[in-house]
């Protein structure tokens, strides 16, 4: 959960970043206004695409935690299995 978070203020400031950078990139440009649109406009695809690909790769990470936390799970219910059957064959096999 820890690594949302981070990742979150992460995009979060990219996306800020984005914002001022385009528009102080507005206001100082010395080229046409339809040229810095479209750069901007590329330049916030690139962001999207960078947020989307972090994303990813965030999902790809919880799904490998998820998938140890489950064999892990698995492991321990089929220890607590075994050492029930072995309880259970030691409490009814009588001792001499």
């Amino acid at each position: 959960m820890e690594d949302l978070n981070g990742t979150a203020k992460v995009i979060g400031a990219l996306f800020i970043g984005a914002l001022v950078g385009g528009a102080l990139g507005v206001l100082f440009a010395p080229e046409k206004g339809s040229r810095t649109r479209r750069r901007i406009i590329e330049g916030a695809k690139d962001l999207a695409e960078d947020a989307k690909e972090k994303m990813k790769d965030e999902a790809a990470d919880l799904r490998k935690k998820a998938d140890k936390l489950e064999a892990m799970a698995k492991e321990k219910i089929e220890d607590l299995k075994n050492n029930f059957k072995t309880k259970a064959t030691e409490a009814t096999v009588p001792q001499n």
